[in-house]
């Protein structure tokens, strides 16, 4: 058996035992550019999620900004549904900046890609209150611009969290450049154009999408440069033609969320939630 000081990440970095003050359980997620840890208040016994950004290189530094970026943001969150950020630590050698880290809650959940299908009243049940989590980030001013599977966790009770904010943008801003998860992706996201509360519900729609029929959605992003003039509402195939268990008022809503042009989709999210709330008690009635 490998002892402790032995065990390694994907990576081949091995696994440090304590990270600024805080005991290493174990890794428990990778982002683009960082490690996520289980670690633990050794005063306290208090577990929390550290993310860990180690600068290598000079294109590493976007990801300590990402990281910035999420503390400013996370900071302010009391919505149970948004993951909370505790503190960050920024280390810097001879003034030059060569890690950070972001001490956030720790949920006890999986993320909706790593789990097995739940039934349909669950799913509509999750994304109720992923709406309603996202609602209150929203109600914040900011827009999340990378809502995924791998982005909303789950736990045995039940309850959703939503995480990783670190692409996260002010309602109405406008991004240099392209970011965002290419099969979730919105297409203002792709063409560059202002950041609204409409292009969380793409990224929404796009993910129940997935998460009812197992299928992904064609985007901007995907379909490549040369086709995107072709990709319309119509090519995209309604949840209830993949799988007919799929309530008509569900398909018909999951549809609504992907439209390409951000004035047809649903008004905000609060909006999807009343609408998911309902479509959840039809469901819980033909049971």
């Amino acid at each position: 058996m490998p002892t402790d000081f032995q065990r390694l990440l994907p990576s081949g970095r091995a696994i440090p035992k304590t990270l600024y003050g805080y005991n290493v359980i174990d890794p428990i997620g990778e982002g683009a550019g960082s490690t996520i840890f289980l670690v633990a208040d050794p005063k306290t016994n208090q577990l929390f999620a550290l993310k860990h950004v180690i600068r290598r290189q000079d294109k590493d530094l976007r990801f300590i900004e990402q990281l910035r970026k999420e503390w400013d943001i996370t900071r302010q969150f009391t919505h149970p549904g948004l993951r909370k950020g505790i503190k960050v630590n920024i280390r810097r050698k001879l003034f030059r900046i060569t890690e950070a880290a972001l001490v956030l809650e720790f949920f006890d959940g999986n993320t909706l890609e790593k789990q097995a299908s739940k039934s349909l009243a669950e799913t509509v049940g999750i994304f109720q209150q992923t709406a309603l989590a996202l609602h209150a980030l929203h109600v914040l001013g900011y827009v999340h611009c990378d809502l995924k599977p791998n982005n909303i966790l789950t736990n045995t009770a039940g309850q959703v969290k939503v995480i990783d904010f670190g692409q996260a943008a002010r309602i109405g801003s406008f991004k240099e450049r392209i970011q965002g998860t290419p099969d979730f992706i919105a297409p203002e996201q792709v063409q560059r154009r202002q950041m609204t509360a409409r292009t969380d519900i793409f990224n929404f729609g796009a993910t129940l999408y997935w998460a009812i029929s197992r299928h992904r959605i064609p985007t901007l992003y995907n379909v490549g440069k040369k086709d995107r003039h072709l990709l319309t509402d119509d090519q995209i195939a309604d949840p209830r033609t993949l799988d007919p268990s799929i309530p008509q008022n569900l398909s018909d809503l999951v549809k609504e969320c992907i439209r390409m042009d951000p004035l047809k989709r649903p008004r905000d999210m609060m909006t999807l939630a009343k609408a998911l709330e309902e479509i959840q008690t039809g469901l819980a009635k033909t049971v």
